[in-house]
């Protein structure tokens, strides 16, 4: 989940994309004529100019050639420039950049694509993008204004919405249409406990950006020519587009109350929603369920057959970091997509060394001249040679302060040499000031280069996106991990989500970037990073699921998602964990893998649950009666308690330190599956992957099915020693249906952890 920064100021600064052409970049003739993207701060536009069109247009010679105005996405404008034209065009009042345009494919702009959703065939038009299907988001409000809150296309609001806009600080009903149905905030809490706080945007707008990025995640409309300033270009779109959007606010710049979430969660089941996201957790010190406000009103969403879906968290890569693993709730970890953000950094000899990038400022092909300075720990020193690409060598120690001391010098540009999880951070990369981070391996070619050359010079370029990288997706380190301390015999996570970098829309207001000297930009899409960014994907995903199938239950459709999911990469290797070396991620890292819409709509086999199995469950948990009342609102005499919750995955621990360590002992689940495929009469086959130290076995070992809902029962068995000698030993079992279109995998994990208990 992202950290909510505190802004509170407004701008209308709006900084736009540029794009490039070419297939590589290439360093142009100067007096070539190409195609640039300009960014323009729509504030400063004379008030002699009726519309920013005209004041465009008075900027560009004769010669020129205008191409595109642009005033919602972006506000800037494309022309063809020669080179003297885009310099004589940077001296004018409101210029804020520009770069060549890049051709890069039309496709958040690459997630879908990337989880193989296509207009063409498949889940998008078999659930007619979500039409109809109402998402509710718990956050921090929304920016209405935003062009993936547009209406276009969709259909009229549904009759049993029973939801409201509310007044409040430049927020009316007229911010509503037939995308944006419903918008409420909820600050009670807060002000209680804050008694003298003034809250400047007391309504559902969304100042910070979260909220508005993750309602566009889930079910933003088209928007064309999206990008971060030039990087991700293409159409943004959400996982299910034509669905409904509803913001609770309940999370402001100022903190978070549950009794805000909670009431916030409450009006959402009365209004309707079918979907509920939640990109936000509650920390409790007490373990019990009982004292999770968010499993509490989750409970009651579920009763109701509204489907849940939450972030697992940004505290990883340890285990036990997980939050929001209440069983009646799916739960999501991170993943990186096949997409990549790089600058360029071409050498006097034409060597060329990609690096990854985010640097929002100007590109130039013009060569300057490179300094290796070793060290670069004296800000007067750097300053002697500020007018050169510097090159530094810094390690985990000394990187911060090299990269101050860099910027206090007014570098013209840098490159820092250090191993490669530096070069990869997300924090260094988002440079204030033209600068490359790079591994050891391209270090040391640079250095030859100074250090052979007479004459070293090297050019920065940036906003460059590749599409296709290997392997992906991978799972981020700061993805929270199982167990889930309140409840570690359920399998969580549940699967992954895209949560790296994901390109969506934005506050206009919320600064998403800063350049040297602090200058602050702002744009109407942002790239940013975490579970926050991942759990709106299967909400969007789950609307499309519901679509199709209305009537099945919150259980049914978390089922279809796991046992769908993806558990190798591009490359047909198994999701490797970035935090662990690139080895294998077990399921208690990443639960089934990665979501897989097309593939979900149609799983062939559910695990099904109801309130009442969940009770059960709750029961051999030993929770008191009076524990089981505050969390499902009834009372039960656990008559029929049931450690076998119908679960699709599996997780057993052999971690009994009081036996002989030795001593085999079985554990045993029982499951039952519904054929919910087209086929009515169909025979599915177990097959097992093994797990090294543990004998597993199913029975029965083939499931007939007559007719279509029909349920099956089966057993699986797995004996092992009382005390694993690995922490972590994964497989999984999968029923494959006689003509192979049905595969329903699901994970299975031993540990030999040891449950934190109350």
């Amino acid at each position: 989940m992202a950290t909510l920064t505190d802004l509170k100021f407004v701008s209308t600064l709006l900084v736009f994309t540029i794009f490039h052409f070419e297939s590589t970049l290439q360093t142009p003739s100067s007096a070539a004529a190409e195609t640039y993207i300009i960014h323009m701060d729509i504030s400063a536009m004379p008030k002699a100019f009726s519309g920013h069109h005209s004041w465009y247009m008075s900027m560009l010679s004769s010669s020129s050639k205008h191409i595109y105005t642009y005033t919602n996405s972006i506000h800037g404008f494309s022309a063809i420039l020669t080179s003297s034209e885009l310099e004589s065009l940077k001296n004018s009042p409101g210029y804020v950049s520009s770069t060549r345009d890049h051709p890069l494919k039309v496709h958040t702009t690459h997630t879908p694509q990337f989880l193989g959703l296509s207009s063409s065939s498949g889940a998008w038009p078999a659930s007619n993008y979500g039409e109809g299907v109402i998402i509710g988001l718990v956050d921090t409000g929304i920016w209405p204004e935003s062009e993936s809150f547009n209406d276009q296309g969709m259909t009229k609001v549904p009759s049993r919405w029973k939801g409201k806009c509310m007044c409040g600080n430049q927020f009316n009903s007229s911010s509503c249409n037939n995308k944006l149905i419903g918008a409420r905030f909820y600050n009670k809490g807060l002000i209680a406990s804050n008694p003298k706080l003034k809250i400047s945007m007391n309504s559902p707008r969304d100042v910070s950006g979260h909220g508005t990025h993750t309602s566009s995640i889930a079910a933003g409309n088209y928007v064309e020519a999206a990008s971060y300033f030039g990087y991700a270009n293409g159409i943004a779109r959400g996982m299910a587009p034509r669905a409904h959007v509803a913001m609770y606010k309940a999370i402001w710049t100022y903190g978070v109350y549950s009794s805000d979430v909670i009431a916030a969660i409450d009006q959402a089941l009365q209004d309707g929603v079918d979907i509920l996201s939640l990109s936000l957790g509650m920390s409790v010190k007490d373990i019990f369920l009982e004292n999770d406000p968010i499993a509490i009103a989750i409970f009651a969403a579920m009763e109701k057959g509204i489907f849940v879906v939450a972030s697992a968290g940004n505290d990883g890569p340890l285990y036990w970091t997980l939050i929001n693993g209440a069983p009646w709730l799916l739960t999501v970890g991170s993943a990186t997509t096949d997409r990549e953000f790089e600058g360029t950094l071409t050498l006097g000899n034409q060597v060329q060394i990609s690096f990854m990038s985010l640097y929002p400022g100007n590109s130039s092909s013009r060569q300057i001249p490179l300094v290796y300075m070793d060290g670069c720990g004296s800000v007067t020193e750097l300053k002697k040679v500020k007018f050169n690409i510097i090159v530094c060598n810094a390690d985990l120690s000394t990187i911060s302060s090299q990269v101050e001391n860099a910027v206090s010098a007014e570098a013209v540009g840098a490159v820092f040499i250090s191993n490669s999880s530096i070069s990869e951070s997300e924090f260094y990369i988002r440079s204030s000031f033209p600068a490359a981070f790079t591994g050891l391996h391209d270090g040391q070619t640079i250095i030859d280069y100074i250090h052979k050359s007479s004459n070293p010079t090297g050019s920065l370029q940036f906003q460059k996106t590749v599409i296709d990288t290997k392997p992906a997706p991978k799972l981020d380190s700061y993805s929270s991990r199982g167990p889930f301390p309140s409840c570690p015999s359920i399998l969580k996570p549940d699967l992954l989500a895209p949560g790296s970098l994901v390109l969506a829309s934005w506050s206009p207001i919320s600064p998403v970037a800063k350049v040297r000297p602090s200058r602050l930009l702002f744009s109407d899409f942002n790239l940013i990073s975490g579970t926050s960014m991942a759990t709106p994907h299967v909400a969007g995903v789950a609307a499309l699921v519901k679509a199709v199938h209305a009537d099945w239950s919150p259980a049914a459709i978390r089922s279809a998602l796991v046992t769908t999911a993806d558990s190798l990469d591009n490359t047909l290797g198994s999701i490797k964990d970035i935090a662990n070396c690139d080895l294998p991620a077990s399921p208690l890292e990443m639960g089934a893998g990665l979501i897989n819409p097309n593939k979900a709509l149609n799983p062939g086999l559910v695990y099904d649950a109801t309130a009442d199995d969940y009770v059960n469950f709750l029961c051999t948990m030993n929770y008191t009666t009076t524990q089981i009342r505050i969390i499902t609102k009834s009372s039960s005499n656990c008559i029929n308690r049931s450690i076998d919750l119908n679960y699709p995955s599996f997780i057993a621990f052999f971690n009994n330190v009081d036996s002989n360590p030795n001593e085999k002992v079985v554990q045993v689940f029982w499951r039952t599956v519904t054929n919910v495929g087209d086929q009515g009469r169909t025979i599915y086959t177990a097959k097992l992957q093994g797990m090294e130290g543990l004998k597993v076995s199913v029975e029965p070992e083939k499931l007939e099915f007559k007719q279509k809902y029909e349920k099956q029962s089966y057993k699986l068995a797995l004996e092992g020693p009382n005390w694993l000698e690995k922490v972590v030993i994964f497989g999984s079992l999968t029923w494959v249906n006689d003509d192979g279109k049905y595969v329903v995998r699901s994970p299975i994990v031993a540990t030999s952890l040891v449950p934190e208990s109350p």
